[in-house]
């Protein structure tokens, strides 16, 4: 069953940056989110999701995908779609770079 997307991909170069967004959640992992909205966020990535088909409100097919993220301090889970990541850095200070 197709599901509803607010936005949706068809463009190669467009689904190759979700693509990358996706390799970079690692399940379990602790990470920091910085949306395309510049505020960041702190989360553990439940499990890492995969691109699906979905249908925007224009009926037309395309790629997105959704990722469960809990917050590491309160417990809340929330969905969040992969568009709307702008970049993902590991917690871990032995992967992530120093310097932007």
């Amino acid at each position: 069953m197709t599901q509803l997307a607010d936005r949706v991909y068809r463009d190669a170069a467009q689904i190759e940056r979700l693509s990358a967004l996706v390799a970079q959640l690692p399940d379990a992992g602790l990470i920091d989110l910085q949306l395309i909205d510049g505020s960041w966020r702190a989360a553990v990535v439940v499990v890492r999701p995969s691109l699906q088909t979905f249908l925007d409100p224009d009926g037309r097919e395309g790629i997105n995908a959704v990722v469960r993220v809990d917050d590491p301090a309160s417990g809340r889970s929330d969905y969040l779609w992969i568009d709307e990541i702008a970049r993902v850095r590991p917690v871990r200070s032995s992967e992530r770079p120093f310097t932007d």
